[in-house]
């Protein structure tokens, strides 16, 4: 498997525009598509979700990108996540498991990940800085776990498809399936997802990612690579 070294995931970069189309969605981003709950009464303590590992078809340009769930992130440089990588690199679909906790880069799991599985993501606060990271795979029927040290604000939760930075910019994301992500839990409780926390990744002028609205439930929804 070629993974490239310099590929790093980053914080919401957000995108400069002159439009509307805000009013429309709640955030716009240049590597981030996907649902965002901002810091309420509670700080965020415990993220979950399941999602579908996406298709990744062929391109004539190496791409990169990647669904995960994370807290902080969204308005500092904190984050902790986890998640699957989809790329598309040397003339063939990439597909991996990972986590990291930022500014730190990723670390690999060494597990099978293909197009098609359900994975199950959880990260949870053990203590006052001790984290636990917990990946599974359940459709190979694998599990990871590690136990970390993290101190960030706890201010935003996210679940997200995002195109990681070469060199300093997002990358371009390769052609996908649509990815679904489903029983998301936050705290335990189901988010209930709303426009505002909604967001649409955009680069030089063109839209590339787009979640639907979520499901009757509030606690699931798709991701749509647009071209």
């Amino acid at each position: 498997m070629s993974v490239l070294t310099n590929k790093r995931r980053k914080p919401c970069e957000p995108y400069r525009s002159k439009t509307r189309a805000v009013q429309r969605y709640g955030w716009i981003s240049s590597n981030w598509s996907g649902y965002v709950k901002r810091k309420s009464r509670q700080a965020y303590r415990r993220i979950s979700a399941e999602w579908t590992v996406p298709y990744v078809f062929p391109s004539s340009r190496t791409s990169y990108s990647s669904a995960w769930i994370g807290i902080d992130g969204f308005t500092n440089n904190d984050l902790i996540q986890t998640g699957t990588a989809h790329d598309w690199i040397q003339g063939r679909p990439v597909y991996y498991a990972w986590w990291e906790i930022l500014p730190d880069t990723e670390t690999i799991i060494h597990q099978p990940v293909n197009a098609g599985d359900c994975m199950r993501g959880i990260i949870t606060k053990i203590t006052r800085h001790t984290w636990c990271i917990h990946l599974s795979n359940l459709t190979k029927g694998w599990t990871f776990r590690t136990v970390q040290r993290y101190s960030g604000p706890q201010s935003s939760a996210e679940w997200i498809v995002e195109a990681p930075s070469i060199g300093g910019s997002p990358a371009l994301i390769p052609r996908l399936s649509p990815i679904s992500f489903r029983m998301c839990r936050l705290n335990g409780r189901p988010p209930a997802f709303s426009t505002k926390d909604k967001g649409i990744m955009v680069q030089n002028q063109r839209v590339l990612s787009v979640p639907w609205p979520p499901n009757s439930c509030r606690d699931g929804f798709v991701v749509r690579r647009v071209r």
